[in-house]
């Protein structure tokens, strides 16, 4: 089990402004910020909980593959549209990726950085 996971960016404060927009369908926000480091997470009975972190970095790696889960299908579609609003580049537009598993239904964006950022459902459609 993973309990977070942090990357560098070349640039905190543009990352810091694409994630909280671009992981806002997912409710993911910003909970905590401290010396160049925010903390992004799902507020819960635990309290703020961050286990998603971007850090200023010398070298960030633009090759990191970050899936977040969503609830269902109209949540990746909401997750895309606000991570493309927010400046980041389509990797996969929203559709079932068979390859995975049928219900697999996910899509892709560059971040600022580089990095593949995914939302994805296991759930069959609705209805």
């Amino acid at each position: 089990m993973i309990d977070h996971i942090g990357i560098e960016v070349a640039d905190y404060e543009t990352s810091k402004q694409f994630y909280s927009k671009a992981l806002a369908p997912l409710k993911y926000k910003l909970l905590m910020e401290m010396s160049g480091f925010a903390g992004f997470g799902v507020e819960n009975g635990a309290g703020p909980i961050a286990n998603f972190w971007i850090h200023q970095g010398a070298s960030p790696s633009h090759n990191t593959h970050i899936a977040f889960t969503a609830k269902d299908r109209l949540t990746v579609d909401s997750f895309y549209k606000a991570a493309i609003s927010a400046g980041g580049a389509c990797n996969g537009k929203p559709g079932v990726r068979e390859i995975y598993h049928p219900n697999y239904y996910g899509a892709f964006i560059l971040d600022p950085d580089g990095n593949n950022i995914e939302a994805v459902c296991h759930k069959p459609p609705i209805g």
